[in-house]
């Protein structure tokens, strides 16, 4: 345990539960559980579990109360408390020479500058980590309470050439703690993003040949390009053409490794077939996505004709122009519908960023300005999270003013599930 004081205060209670039973109010601080002090969520999940514990919880008016409980193994409390975590999230320590964050100008919203790197995060959501601020501690509770998989962001197992990637002089020794999740059994997802002259060639055919020897506990290996903005401070080379085909030669040689779609498109080579990318284990990272969304629609219902003439707009960036080519040339075989992939050149960031969650809103519109069409088709990636809102602070609602258009988001990103059937029914 860290010298840290872990107190828990109670967010809110659930009518009818065994808190609501005991008295326990919102404002109220669980303390302990069977004399254990209550680091995060891991910990509380853990000792709840059993059918007799004893909650130390302290009121609002400083007196402790010790409840003692006999319950179902699997029934819960009933206690919600305010940060779902249970405890404050990991800053990253690192300088990475790749950051995304730290080449972002400022003036957008204030939560896309926090740059995390919680294990426990890496397990709910399945953000990456580096290793490099976790304790023997946090590694013995991954261990202990099975947190798997684990996403770690490797970059390269070259320790001297870590530390020079991520600006930190304990990069190198991080990678001993892989080695202990090994010896733990605990599984695990690499991560590597490429940056050309520096761990790409000879030194990611010593990566990938070290991650091979931890064999069947890592599940996963995607290798992602470097996104270069124009706002990069120091010298850092874009992936080209012959180094995407390179790096592709030699990810083939490894098992359960597989490169982005951005290192495809560069290399001017077609997307894989599904059976490449196995279960889609890193589709957050872009390993697959396509394929994934081409093979979706191959098993969609669509119609053979609409009533009216309709034409549809498909906003995107340059990466899934492919792939929306292809399905465009589906949908226009549909009598009275017309479809159009109109792609986002990114002049905010930079030429060379051509993902869809980066495009902001004044390049939306310009690349709409002119475009004719009953609707616009973008993914709802392009927007935070259930809001309307683009990385840039602006929303939906501006961009509808500027264009004078309407908007269908997709949700589900890898499907065209949503606008098929709303095709069906016009």
């Amino acid at each position: 345990m860290t010298g840290k004081k872990h107190e828990h205060i109670v967010k809110s209670i659930m009518p009818g539960s065994i808190a609501e039973e005991l008295g326990i109010e919102p404002g109220d601080k669980l303390l302990s559980i069977d004399g254990q002090e209550i680091e995060d969520i891991f910990d509380y999940q853990f000792y709840v579990e059993d059918e007799e514990i004893v909650l130390l919880i302290e009121k609002q008016d400083g007196e402790q109360w010790e409840l003692e409980i006999e319950k179902d193994a699997d029934e819960q409390l009933g206690i919600e408390f305010g940060q779902g975590l249970m405890d404050e999230y990991r800053s990253c320590r690192n300088k990475c020479m790749f950051c995304f964050i730290d080449q972002m100008p400022p003036g957008m919203r204030p939560t896309l500058y926090f740059k995390d790197d919680d294990s426990r995060l890496s397990f709910l959501q399945g953000n990456y980590v580096t290793l490099t601020n976790m304790s023997d501690h946090d590694i013995e509770r991954i261990i202990r309470y099975r947190l798997e998989p684990i996403n770690i962001s490797f970059q390269t197992t070259n320790p001297q050439l870590r530390c020079k990637m991520l600006h930190n002089r304990f990069a190198g020794d991080a990678l001993k703690k892989v080695d202990r999740l090994f010896e733990g059994g605990i599984e695990m997802n690499g991560q590597i993003v490429l940056c050309k002259g520096e761990n790409d060639g000879a030194e990611l055919e010593r990566t990938l040949s070290d991650l091979a020897e931890l064999k069947n506990t890592v599940l996963s290996v995607a290798i992602v390009p470097v996104g270069v903005t124009q706002f990069r401070k120091e010298s850092l080379k874009q992936v080209d053409k012959d180094c995407a085909l390179q790096t592709i030669e030699i990810a083939s040689k490894y098992n359960k490794v597989c490169c982005s779609d951005e290192f495809f498109i560069l290399a001017e080579k077609a997307i894989p077939p599904a059976k490449y990318y196995g279960n889609f284990a890193q589709l957050e990272d872009g390993v697959g996505a396509i394929r994934m969304l081409l093979e979706d629609f191959k098993k969609l219902t669509l119609p053979k004709a609409l009533k009216k003439p309709l034409k549809i707009l498909f906003a995107t960036s340059y990466a899934a122009k492919t792939a929306l080519d292809e399905i465009c040339s589906k949908l226009n075989r549909i009598k009275n519908l017309t479809a159009e992939v109109v792609p986002v050149k990114s002049n905010y960031w930079g030429r060379d960023i051509t993902v869809a969650g980066l495009i902001t809103t004044d390049d939306l519109i310009e690349a709409l300005n002119g475009k004719e069409g009953d609707f616009t088709v973008i993914p709802s990636v392009m927007l935070r999270p259930y809001s309307e809102d683009f990385l840039d602070g602006k929303t939906l609602t501006y961009v509808k003013e500027q264009t004078g258009k309407e908007f269908f988001v997709i949700k589900n990103i890898y499907s065209m599930k949503e606008l098929t059937e709303y095709l069906c029914r016009l």
